[in-house]
């Protein structure tokens, strides 16, 4: 590694975004969404981790509203992509962004992204809108295929291997709704490529027990009473899978009829 390259990664190293505050100055409804969610209103502030920061919870207990908060408040659209990718095919997110301040660190990212399962179709059809009307094929980008042209975690993963870079500001919400196991353990790999390795910083709302079991990194469980740092071991994620492998044919006899269990199809 070069001198140039070393100071580089010790300066992002720091991260980028280091905190944010949710300021309760400007007015708002209690009882209208996002702010009807109790974890919105209980959170003070959020310390985020250099490196990997993930946000996780039950449905419903506001990770994805606080991550895309974050994001459109970053810069980013809330459907997704680069801070220069700008299209809405829906205003539908919340106006959480407007309560948020972003603490930053000393040095700014180089390049950001934000990936979101739940609108990825809508991102994929403007990569696709954009492409017809560049002359040097703008989906080459992204891999030289259109994403409506691979599966779901295909797609998802011709993203992360060729839009993600070195020192950058990733925000993740619920990838692994797009990727199977296996593909869950490349993602890590690559987390720790950018991460570890390069000084990006990423903040990650995840169900996964895969995705969250990445060392070097601060997990905060949301519930109703706001935020709290927990250990991987101690994340019901972990541990109802963990249960759940172990005793399958417990969880079996519990849900099932056990003639409907042993009994061959008719």
């Amino acid at each position: 590694m070069t001198r140039a390259a070393r100071t580089h990664l010790s300066r992002s190293s720091e991260g980028f975004v280091k905190k944010v505050i949710f300021n309760p100055m400007f007015p708002f409804d209690p009882k209208v969404y996002p702010f009807n969610i109790p974890s919105v209103l209980a959170i003070p502030s959020i310390d985020f981790h250099p490196k990997v920061t993930f946000m996780v919870g039950e449905n419903g207990s506001g990770k994805s509203t606080i991550v895309e908060g974050i994001a459109v408040r970053a810069g980013f659209s809330a459907e997704g992509g680069t801070k220069n990718f700008n299209f809405s095919t829906k205003n539908s997110e919340s106006r959480l962004h407007n309560h948020i301040e972003i603490v930053r660190g000393p040095y700014r990212e180089e390049m950001g992204f934000f990936l979101r399962a739940e609108s990825f179709y809508n991102f994929a059809t403007e990569i696709d809108k954009i492409d017809e009307d560049v002359s040097n094929k703008y989906i080459n980008s992204y891999g030289g295929v259109s994403l409506h042209e691979q599966s779901h975690g295909e797609s998802f993963m011709a993203v992360i291997e060729n839009r993600f870079q070195p020192r950058g500001l990733f925000i993740l919400d619920e990838p692994e709704a797009a990727l199977s196991p296996q593909r869950q353990i490349e993602l890590l790999r690559l987390i720790h490529e950018y991460a570890g390795n390069q000084g990006s910083q990423f903040i990650i709302a995840t169900h996964s027990p895969i995705l969250m079991a990445y060392p070097h990194s601060t997990i905060y469980k949301l519930n109703q009473d706001g935020l709290q740092q927990v250990e991987y071991e101690k994340t019901e994620h972990y541990l109802v899978t963990l249960d759940f492998l172990e005793n399958v044919n417990m969880y079996r006899k519990i849900l099932f009829d056990n003639r409907l269990i042993d009994q061959e199809p008719q």
